[in-house]
């Protein structure tokens, strides 16, 4: 049975990592602790298999943690994994002279979490077995000089035996560096006889270049009394393929305890290597089409930015989105409109250069990043380049089509010293050449005039529909899993814009929100959803909540509860059929303040709702800080809960610890009825989406109300 000890000073975190602890293999005991002074004082008495400590944490930090670890008796040896968010070097060579052996970046990737775990407690077994066999070797060496030689001999055999089996690289050597024995693994793996290599230096068994490194490592052994860390290694096996080895040194003493020796053993991690790179491979790159992601070209902007500055040449960087990809889709389908995309994937691979870059940033937005640009001109004939490529594709599954593309253009230095302006001047740019009806491309600093003559065109018809009343409120049903009836609906803002219809608050609200235009909106908004709302009490429908979107602009203003209870007392609606959504971003600006707002909010009767929650600050540390009455877990979690085993963990840690708190969960996005199963066997409580339906004007809404049946619970 093994043993694993937790220290985080987040509980959430203890939760988590005891629930992944139990998955790594049967019979494993979690301990956590969130102080680390506790955790020390029952280290002293207790012997782990394993630590994972947080770095940072407020007694004390990760590398402290482990120095103090290091001088228990008894722990020495005892693996240590640090978690950290910290991507500086010197957070971890602090760590690793404290005497950590490895690290996890957080958030930790479960998969990585479990492979790692269960290989250091397969090498902590390991070597455990090594120091009971390497005792019980010194004791029957005792008992041999005491009696005769040829017990000695036959004990060392016995031994010799055992540790053959082992499938572990093991081998010891003497103050002059000369082999003292060495198992079977290790000279198969080698391709060298046994009897040729005991007494011989070290180099014979690992060759020049390792023998020295290995032998300056015994040196220190040797020196100190103590074992070394654990450290990764790269070896050359007999037909000279490469193996990842974790590698521990550890002293070998006679009964004064005077160094006789080091032991050295070489655990093969060469697949727990491999299942990293292919974690990383994935992190930074696209699973549709395999190419970079945004991740990756921030990374390999950051590159080129920084050879620019020692004198290279400089570089383009080109976002192209294509248009009318919307069509693909709905004339072909999804599955037609992924071959497309890889499609022009292909395509334009065919046109860049080794030293370019290509990357794939979501949907059908693609950047390319052209590097050696001696001037504008070269930018402009690529950008061509890329339209006719683009252009070519006329066809595509038998149907008749026109591709083409929207392209942006931002030139380093010029147009940003960052890899983010630069990203965005060409996103930019990108949208002005897709306002020009696409099939074109556009420099950044073409761009500039224009936006702020279409943002005051934007202000002034703002400002017009609301005084004209161009505003309306569409309704997307809320489902009560338990009953399967709609018991509610969110209020959406839509906006019937003269010469062009109905337009998503994508269009206009960001600049709303940056303007002002946001607060009377908003206003607007909360007063109809209100008056609505009572419509639907007084016409005899069932009771129904409206939950009304707040802005971080408007709790700015501070005047929210008042607000809120004059228009209920305009409308006179039930305060308990109102509910408000706030982001988390709202709640976390002034804690203490909103808090206030919020509990008088409360006090008036109206629902609180944390929205798009898991997205922001994401901690139910705060949710407990607030009067909340619901959590609304973002759509980006249940798109892939069924093929995203980390999106199924985190709706499930949501809802579970949610639950705990007394707080009712309602999910976001339900598209399939796969979505709603999982949700519904995962004990959640209501759910919204374009499974039971999209937006509707209220008319329409209260026709589903009055038809509807309950939700099928086979569903």
């Amino acid at each position: 049975m093994s043993q694993i000890v937790i220290v985080d000073d987040q509980v959430t975190n203890r939760n988590i990592y005891t629930r992944l602890a139990a998955t790594i293999e049967a019979g494993v005991v979690a301990k956590s602790f969130a102080d680390p002074n506790e955790a020390l004082e029952w280290l002293k008495h207790n012997s782990p298999d394993l630590v994972l400590t947080d770095y940072k944490m407020p007694q004390m930090d990760g590398a402290e943690f482990i120095r103090n670890l290091r001088a228990i008796p008894g722990a020495e040896e005892v693996p240590v994994v640090v978690i950290t968010v910290y991507e500086d070097r010197t957070f971890r060579l602090r760590a690793l002279e404290a005497g950590a052996t490895d690290f996890l970046n957080s958030p930790v990737d479960h998969h990585e979490f479990v492979t790692r775990a269960r290989n250091l407690l397969k090498l902590h077994r390991h070597q455990q077995l090594l120091a009971s066999r390497a005792t019980n070797l010194e004791r029957e060496l005792e008992l041999a000089e005491r009696s005769r030689q040829r017990l000695v001999r036959d004990s060392t055999e016995r031994l010799a035996q055992v540790i053959d089996t082992l499938p572990v690289l093991i081998s010891a050597t003497g103050p002059d560096s000369r082999v003292l024995f060495v198992n079977a693994y290790h000279t198969t793996f080698a391709g060298l006889d046994p009897a040729s290599v005991v007494g011989q230096p070290a180099t014979r068994l690992f060759g020049e270049e390792h023998g020295a490194r290995s032998h300056a490592l015994d040196r220190m052994v040797f020196e100190t009394g103590r074992a070394l860390p654990s450290y990764e290694e790269e070896l050359l096996d007999a037909d000279s393929v490469k193996h990842v080895f974790l590698t521990t040194k550890s002293p070998l003493k006679d009964p004064l305890q005077k160094v006789t020796g080091v032991l050295t053993s070489s655990l093969d991690i060469s697949d727990r290597k491999k299942t990293e790179a292919h974690l990383h491979h994935l992190a930074h790159h696209d699973s549709l089409t395999d190419l970079p992601n945004r991740t990756l070209l921030r990374e390999k902007m950051r590159q080129h930015i920084m050879r620019a500055r020692r004198g290279d040449q400089l570089f383009a960087l080109h976002l192209l989105d294509l248009d009318g990809f919307k069509a693909v889709n709905d004339l072909l389908g999804h599955s037609a409109g992924d071959r497309f995309i890889i499609e022009v994937s292909r395509r334009l691979r065919g046109i860049i250069r080794d030293s370019d870059t290509l990357a794939r940033l979501g949907g059908d937005e693609f950047a390319i990043l052209q590097s050696n640009v001696a001037a504008t001109t070269d930018a402009a004939d690529f950008a061509h380049r890329i339209l006719t490529e683009v252009a070519d594709i006329t066809t595509f599954d038998g149907v008749a089509l026109r591709s083409s593309a929207s392209v942006g253009i931002a030139m380093h230095p010029t147009d940003g010293a960052d890899a983010e302006d630069l990203l965005k001047n060409a996103d930019l740019a990108m949208y002005r050449s897709k306002a020009e009806h696409g099939n074109a491309f556009c420099f950044f600093a073409a761009d500039m005039q224009a936006r702020a003559r279409n943002d005051a065109l934007l202000d002034a018809e703002l400002r017009l529909a609301l005084a004209n009343e161009e505003f309306i409120l569409y309704y997307q049903p809320q489902i009560d899993l338990m009953t399967g009836r709609i018991v509610g609906a969110e209020a959406l803002l839509r906006w019937n814009r003269r010469g062009e219809g109905i337009v998503s608050p994508g269009v206009f609200l960001p600049r709303a929100e940056e303007n002002g235009m946001i607060v009377p909106i908003n206003e607007w908004v909360l007063r109809e959803a209100c008056r609505e709302a009572r419509a639907w009490q007084t016409s005899g429908l069932p009771p129904l909540t409206v939950s009304v979107n707040m802005s971080p602009v408007q709790f700015r203003k501070r005047n929210v509860p008042l607000l809120v209870a004059r228009v209920l007392s305009e409308t006179g609606l039930d305060p308990r059929r109102l509910d408000l959504e706030l982001t988390e971003t709202i709640v976390m600006q002034e804690p203490e303040a909103v808090a206030s707002e919020l509990q008088q909010l409360i006090e008036l009767g109206v629902k609180i709702s944390i929205d798009d929650f898991g997205t922001g600050y994401s901690s139910f540390g705060y949710v407990k800080r607030f009067p909340v009455s619901r959590l609304k877990i973002d759509q980006s979690f249940v798109r892939n809960v069924i093929s995203d085993m980390n999106d199924a963990a985190i709706v499930r840690a949501i809802v579970t610890l949610g639950h705990s708190l007394d707080l009712e969960i309602i999910a976001e996005g339900v598209e399939t009825s796969d979505q709603l199963a999982f949700l519904r066997a995962e004990g959640c409580d209501g759910v919204q989406g374009y499974y039971f339906g999209r937006p509707m004007p209220s008319k329409d809404f209260i026709a589903r109300v009055l038809e509807e049946q309950p939700l099928a619970r086979t569903a």
